[in-house]
């Protein structure tokens, strides 16, 4: 499977484009729509056509990542764990009762496990309120 336009849509809108390296709240470095990595460092300054080939570079691993381990997916359910993983990375996911659930077939449990991810550097963000709601929409879509 492939991240569709609406997957890809929720990504930009909730990281944002930012052409310049930043600390995200968690203190990771990052930059375009919240690429991370090696490749970003103090003082970085990208394009707008950079970031978008960062960001297809990115959500590449991730769709890979997340076609190995979740199973049979709708493509709500891909789409939202693909923007899951992007954003908390792929080890968050891996790990998480939210992908054990999904894995069991039990949806519904598997959505509300989105709202209990909603903490950057100890502190509960309204930005990740909003965006957990919005992944929990598309898993259920």
């Amino acid at each position: 499977m492939q991240l569709s336009e609406r997957g890809l849509a929720l990504i930009k809108e909730h990281e944002g484009l930012r052409l310049h390296a930043y600390r995200c709240p968690a203190k990771v470095w990052t930059i375009g729509y919240g690429s991370t990595g090696p490749h970003v460092r103090a003082g970085l300054r990208i394009d707008a056509a950079q970031a978008e080939a960062l960001l297809r570079d990115d959500v590449a691993r991730f769709e890979e990542g997340v076609g190995r381990i979740a199973g049979y997916c709708t493509q709500g359910q891909y789409d939202a764990l693909v923007c899951f993983a992007f954003n908390l990375g792929f080890g968050a996911l891996m790990s998480s009762t939210l992908l054990k659930k999904h894995k069991a077939g039990d949806h519904r449990a598997a959505a509300a496990e989105f709202a209990r991810w909603v903490t950057a550097g100890g502190r509960r963000l309204p930005g990740l309120v909003r965006r957990r709601a919005a992944e929990a929409e598309l898993y259920l879509s």
